[in-house]
C-alpha cells in the first residue's frame, strides 16, 4: 500500500496528464525509445517504488494511455484483460476474456504473451485460444473476432497494433499464414492476406509512412521482409535473405530498417548443414512410393530429430513440399541485417545495405539510440555496432547480469535498459560500451518489456508490476 505522502506526491507529478504515449509493443512503432527525462537510474523492489501492483501471471507487456496501462494475464485458467491506473497502481476493470481451447505452446511462451495496443479510445487484445477482442478505455467490450485455431509451433506470439483506422494483426503458422485488417470502431473485416511464404515466426509489424504514398505495413517472416499497402493489404515491396525464423520487432532510423533473425545455431556462418534436394532424396527414401517420407523412411537421425519443426501439416511425414521447406530452412542464414526502405517489388538487390552475423537474437528486438545499434541475443551476448556500416563497438556480457533474456530493450534519458530473465535489470550508457552503470535486481523472473513513459518505469515481472521513478519529477522533454 501507499502512504499518503506518497500518494499525493504522485498525483502531483501526474496532474498535467501524460505528455507521451507507450500505445503498443515496445511502445512508438515499436522502436522502444522514449522521450522522456528522469527517469532512474537505480531501483529496486524496495528502492524509487512509487508502487507495485500484483496481477495474475502474464508475458504481455505494459501498454500505457492516458491515464491506464492496459495489460493481460492468465489465472485460474481462465484469460484476463487489465487496465491499471497510471497514478496508483490500482486495478480499475479486469474482464474475463473467451477461452475456447487451449493451444500448444513452447515452454518459453504463455497464454497471455501478445500486448495490447490502443489509440487512447479503442484497446485490442490478442489471445491464441480464443482471437481478438476491442474495449473502450473503461472496459466496456466493443467487439470480438474469434481466430484460429493455430498451428505454431511455438504458439502465437504476436501482438496486435492500430494504424489509421485499423486494428491489424500478423498470424503466421506452420501452414495458412496471413495478416488481416479489423475496423477499431466496429470489428468489420476490412482485408486479409495470405503469407504462403511464412511457416514460424511470431513478429510484429510497424509502420513505415514513405515520402509519397499512402502507410504501409512492414513485416518480417521466414525468408522475407515485406510491405503491405495500410489501405487493402497488397504487397508493395519485399525483401529476401531472412532467417526463417522472424520473432523480433524490425526498427526504423531515417531511410533504413534493422531487424534480426535467428533459426537455429546451424544457420551460423561455417555450420550449414547440406541438404539435397527433394528430387535426389526421394527416389532413394521413399520406399513404399506414397510420395511421402514416414519417420522409418528419414535418410538420417537429424531429419528425425527435428522433425516437428518441418512437418508443417502435422502428420508425421514429409511431403515434398515441407522437404523443400527443410531444405529452405538449412540453406537461410542468421543475420542482423540493414534494409534501405521503400520502392516497388523485390527489393533485395538494392535495399540489402549491409548484414551481421555473429550472436544474433533469437527474440529480442534491436534498439537504436544515439547513433548506436544495440543487439542482446537469448544467452546474454550483447553487441553495438554502427547503423551506418554494420562495423561492431563492443560485444561481450553484461557484468553483474549474466542470464538469459526474453525482454527487448528500451531507451530513455540517456539511459538503455535490458532486462534479464531473472530480474537483473542492467542501465547502460548511450555509447555503444558495455560497462552497467547500475544493475538492479528486481528478484522475480521477467519476460515482459518495459514501458517508458513520463519518467516513470513501468515493468512487469512474473507477478507483480512495478512503477518505478523520482517522486517530485514529471519531465517530459526529449532527450
Amino acid at each position: 500500500m501507499l502512504s499518503p505522502t506518497i500518494v499525493v506526491i504522485l498525483a502531483a507529478t501526474l496532474s498535467a496528464g501524460p505528455a507521451e504515449e507507450w500505445s503498443r509493443f515496445r511502445g512508438p512503432n515499436g522502436s522502444g525509445l522514449s522521450k522522456t527525462t528522469g527517469l532512474p537510474t537505480e531501483f529496486g523492489p524496495s528502492l524509487n517504488v512509487l508502487w507495485k501492483t500484483e496481477l495474475p501471471q502474464g508475458f504481455s507487456s505494459p501498454v500505457v494511455s492516458g491515464e491506464r496501462i492496459f495489460l493481460t494475464g492468465f489465472k485460474d485458467e481462465k484469460l484476463w484483460t487489465m487496465a491499471v491506473d497510471r497514478r496508483s497502481g490500482k486495478i480499475l476493470w479486469q474482464n474475463q476474456a473467451p477461452r475456447d481451447r487451449v493451444e500448444k505452446l513452447d515452454s518459453r511462451n504463455h497464454p497471455a504473451s501478445p500486448s495490447a495496443a490502443t489509440d487512447g479510445t479503442v484497446v485490442a487484445f490478442f489471445f491464441a485460444d480464443y482471437g481478438l477482442l476491442a474495449y473502450d478505455v473503461n472496459g466496456t467490450e466493443l467487439w470480438r473476432k474469434p481466430l484460429g485455431p493455430f498451428n505454431n509451433v511455438y504458439g502465437m506470439g504476436a501482438s496486435p497494433f492500430i494504424v489509421d483506422d485499423l486494428v491489424v494483426l500478423n498470424c503466421d503458422q506452420n501452414l495458412g499464414s496471413f495478416i488481416v485488417a479489423f475496423d477499431k470502431k466496429t470489428g468489420k473485416e476490412r482485408w486479409r492476406t495470405p503469407r504462403p511464404e511464412a511457416h514460424s515466426g511470431h513478429s510484429t509489424p510497424i509502420v513505415y509512412k514513405p515520402p509519397a504514398g499512402g502507410t504501409q505495413i512492414v513485416v518480417p517472416g521466414s525468408f522475407l521482409l515485406i510491405a503491405y499497402d495500410a489501405k487493402d493489404g497488397t504487397r508493395v515491396w519485399w525483401v529476401r535473405g531472412l532467417s526463417f525464423e522472424l520473432k523480433s520487432v524490425p526498427v526504423i532510423d531515417g531511410d533504413t530498417l534493422y531487424i534480426n533473425g535467428f533459426g537455429s545455431a546451424d544457420n551460423d556462418p561455417g555450420r550449414h548443414v547440406d541438404v539435397a534436394p527433394a528430387s535426389d532424396v526421394f527416389p532413394k527414401s521413399d520406399t513404399n512410393g506414397d510420395g511421402k517420407l514416414s519417420e522409418a523412411e528419414l535418410p538420417n537421425p537429424r531429419v528425425k530429430a527435428i522433425l516437428q519443426f518441418i512437418d508443417l501439416d502435422g502428420d508425421k511425414s514429409l511431403s515434398r513440399e515441407e522437404w523443400d521447406y527443410y531444405k529452405a530452412t538449412a540453406d537461410s542464414e542468421n543475420g542482423m541485417l540493414a534494409i534501405r526502405l521503400g520502392g516497388k517489388g523485390d527489393m533485395t538487390d538494392k535495399a540489402v545495405r549491409w548484414k551481421y552475423q555473429r550472436s544474433v537474437p533469437q527474440l529480442p528486438s534491436p534498439l537504436i539510440y544515439h547513433d548506436v545499434l544495440y543487439m542482446v541475443n537469448d544467452g546474454g551476448i550483447v553487441t553495438s555496432l554502427k547503423p551506418d556500416t554494420g562495423e561492431v563497438i563492443q560485444q561481450g556480457r553484461l557484468k553483474g547480469a549474466i542470464d538469459r533474456y526474453y525482454a527487448s530493450p528500451v531507451a530513455g534519458d540517456g539511459k538503455i535498459y535490458m532486462a534479464s530473465e531473472k530480474g537483473k535489470v542492467a542501465v547502460l550508457k548511450p555509447d555503444g560500451s558495455l560497462e552497467p552503470i547500475a544493475v538492479n535486481d528486481l528478484q522475480d523472473d521477467i519476460y515482459a518489456t518495459p514501458a517508458l513513459v513520463d519518467g516513470r518505469i513501468y515493468l512487469r515481472t512474473r507477478s507483480t508490476l512495478y512503477c518505478f521513478g523520482q517522486l517530485g519529477n514529471n519531465k517530459t522533454s526529449g532527450d
